[in-house]
């Protein structure tokens, strides 16, 4: 799915509330238009009418500004299809979804000759995050929005992401923000922040890292009496990672062998920390053997 058709997606999914954002008010009633335009037909990004008003809400969101035709030529022919159509006052607003190259102009209107024909053109970038993370159905583009600190923004909506109740909701919001998060950041860390998101909110998680951590306190106590507090403390963190680990296997894979136990057992923390990333895609044990054949101490 290209980035400008999951926007499409998003706003036909929520036309109501991509309506109040661009707009700032709530539409009481509101209908979704087809996006095929007449005569040789084009196809817009998103259409739609907001009946309370009696005006119609056009949305074209771009990634690059550029395009052929113009942008500008574009935005009028659509106005003109759109208002020979239904007869009604008409709303454009271009969305870009990242910033031009540098002293790129980013034009707001048609001009030629007596032409002229103004549209609105919102960053994206220079938007606040806030009003997207505050809302699942723009949730996906925060993202992108203005941030001086972009991989803490990045692990923020993830966080959101992972807190959404109903699985199958969080998992199409999760695959369209990951999708979009893709025009920003590199895709590794886009993986890892939203791998340990699911971890983080998992209740399961969540239960077995305090189980963990109480056996890593109590060992790293027996360990700091026998062998000083520095070395206790690095074996109670060992035991609280094997903990975690295996149980998270078990409850993906089902039975684990003694063998291959005792095999974790012995990984150090920094390849269970791997480990407890990579096993979010085992299917089976056979995944599992491959890893850690790949990855012996």
């Amino acid at each position: 799915m290209s980035f400008d058709n999951l926007c499409k997606l998003l706003s036909e999914k929520y036309p109501d509330r991509f309506a109040a954002w661009i707009l700032g008010t709530t539409p009481t009633s509101i209908k979704v238009l087809k996006t095929e335009l007449s005569i040789e037909p084009i196809r817009a990004d998103s259409i739609t009418l907001l009946q309370t008003h009696e005006r119609i809400l056009h949305l074209e969101f771009q990634v690059k500004i550029e395009s052929d035709p113009p942008l500008p030529l574009r935005m009028l022919d659509y106005w003109i299809r759109l208002h020979r159509l239904y007869r009604l006052p008409v709303t454009q607003v271009v969305v870009l979804l990242l910033p031009p190259s540098r002293n790129t102009v980013i034009e707001t209107a048609f001009a030629l000759e007596a032409t002229r024909h103004e549209y609105r053109v919102l960053r994206l970038w220079e938007e606040d995050p806030a009003i997207f993370l505050e809302d699942i159905a723009l949730l996906p583009l925060a993202v992108l929005a203005a941030t001086k600190a972009p991989e803490q923004l990045l692990d923020r909506v993830a966080q959101q992401v992972h807190r959404i109740e109903s699985t199958q909701e969080r998992q199409q919001v999760s695959a369209y923000t990951q999708l979009l998060a893709g025009l920003r950041f590199k895709k590794a860390l886009v993986q890892k922040m939203f791998r340990e998101g699911m971890m983080r909110e998992s209740v399961i998680y969540q239960e077995i890292l305090q189980e963990g951590r109480q056996e890593g306190r109590q060992e790293g106590r027996q360990e700091g009496r026998q062998e000083g507090r520095q070395e206790g403390r690095q074996e109670g963190r060992q035991e609280e990672g094997v903990t975690l680990i295996l149980r998270l296997l078990k409850r993906r894979l089902g039975t684990i062998d003694e063998a291959t136990e005792s095999q974790i057992a012995t990984l150090p923390l920094s390849l269970l920390e791997d480990l407890g990333e990579a096993l979010l895609d085992f299917s089976e044990s056979t995944d599992l053997i491959d890893w850690l054949q790949t990855n012996q101490p």
